[in-house]
């Protein structure tokens, strides 16, 4: 017996009334595939037929395919298949009929023969296999691939070797510096460096005839001993030091000045014993001379800079060393700066009048730098400053233009304070020289 499908109230108080009794199942294709009834076999699937459902119930032949959405059931009295338009799909039937048009089947019959099949393929456990390696392949090609990939280690003893290398050109030679300045970046690369005997190597090459080769090479060593205490002991022992102040002192192009400034810098930082060698050797009349005949204020500003940093790290150590609670290292650190005496050097080479030229610079930068530097050195140049007119006459001057900036500053809603700040270390320095 047949229902109405036109009826659905009816048709709905039956299901219920039937339950598990009921000689009708209706079974939605909630997968969203299309559904075949049939066998499955190759000429099946070549000869597949969709049916288009309707609001209608209509049998399903065997072979035949439905659309994705309907709806499907099995009729108990006659063990034959049905199908009809899913809700969604019937929803949009009504509508469409209602205005006149032409409900599209959701897949064209051929795409649905080119699925068909293809699900079949992929459901044949060889043909899946087959586009996939084992796992035994995939661990050989693992470490395989390890192989090749070389450590930094590695790479620093493949690069010595070919730097050394007679066949290597002087281009070569630069690019291998290069890619040693990338990796003495890191700590543990800069200290196996030195246990390689590479850093030998970077400290010869401050001597090259040819100066790119001398640039790099201080590239290298300055990025090397930055806050790195091992490779700094290394390379004052390699004479480094020795080697940077000659090429300081020889006419050089000032893209290797600036570079030898980088190394030396970062050799001396935090280095008490390398501070009282580089005072020892003449290093700040080397400076000095340097300082002197840089007009530009390029050179100039790195060694202002440097001697900032030195005076200060005594003072910032010997303050630290009024705390009761040392341990012996430390103690032996205050113990060696006490040798470094930067001050007295400093007033001795002239530097109580050179510092103040650095002020003329247009650059705030270097003005500030200037200022810092003149109020650490004020303890041993305060009569310095005091003899020296023009100084006074430069910082008022200073003062008033900073203020302006000052103001301007407030104006335009500038929290920074730059400008405020650098008003302070004048004040401070007039202050002191009153």
């Amino acid at each position: 017996m047949e229902l109405n499908p036109g009826d659905k109230t009816e048709e709905k108080r039956k299901h219920e009334r039937l339950g598990s009794d009921s000689a009708l199942t209706v079974v939605e294709n909630v997968e969203g595939e299309v559904g075949a009834v049939g066998d499955e076999g190759e000429e099946e699937v070549a000869n597949l037929k969709v049916v288009q459902p309707t609001e209608q119930w209509q049998t399903l032949k065997p072979g035949e395919a439905v659309p994705a959405g309907s709806h499907v059931r099995l009729n108990l009295q006659t063990g034959q298949r049905e199908v009809r338009l899913g809700e969604e799909q019937l929803k949009h039937w009504t509508q469409d009929h209602r205005n006149g048009g032409h409900v599209p089947s959701s897949f064209a019959p051929d795409e649905l023969k080119q699925a068909m099949k293809k699900i079949k393929e992929d459901l044949n456990p060889d043909s899946v296999a087959s586009k996939y390696r084992s796992l035994e392949e995939l661990k050989k090609d693992m470490a395989q691939l390890d192989l090749l990939v070389e450590t930094d280690v590695q790479i620093m003893r493949r690069l010595l070797d070919q730097f050394n290398s007679s066949s290597t050109t002087t281009e070569q030679r630069l690019n291998i510096l290069l890619e040693l300045e990338y990796l003495v970046h890191q700590v543990d690369n800069a200290q196996t460096l030195c246990s390689m005997g590479g850093l030998q190597l970077i400290v010869e090459g401050l001597n090259s005839s040819d100066f790119r080769l001398q640039e790099k090479s201080a590239f290298v060593l300055g990025s090397a001993s930055a806050s790195n205490p091992v490779v700094q002991v290394k390379a004052v022992e390699s004479g480094a030091l020795q080697k940077l102040l000659t090429a300081l002192a020889t006419a050089q192009p000032l893209i290797v000045k600036k570079k030898v400034l980088f190394a030396l810098a970062a050799l001396l930082r935090h280095f008490p014993y390398a501070q009282h060698n580089f005072l020892s050797n003449g290093g700040l009349q080397v400076l000095s001379e340097l300082f002197r005949a840089d007009g530009g204020g390029v050179l100039r500003t790195r060694i202002v800079t440097m001697l900032y940093d030195m005076i200060s790290e005594k003072v910032l150590i010997s303050q630290a060393g009024l705390d009761p609670v040392l341990d012996a290292a430390h103690e032996e650190r205050v113990h060696q700066y006490s040798k470094v005496s930067v001050e007295a050097e400093l007033l001795e080479n002239g530097w109580c009048r050179l510092v103040p030229l650095l002020l003329e610079s247009t650059e705030h930068d270097h003005r500030e730098k200037a200022l810092r530097a003149l109020l650490a050195m004020a303890p041993k140049c305060l009569d310095e400053y005091r003899s020296d007119s023009s100084l006074l006459g430069y910082l008022l001057s200073l003062r008033d233009q900073y203020q302006e900036l000052v103001h301007s500053e407030m104006i335009l809603g500038d929290e920074t304070g730059y400008f405020a700040e650098i008003v302070e270390l004048i004040d401070t320095l007039l202050v002191k020289m009153k």
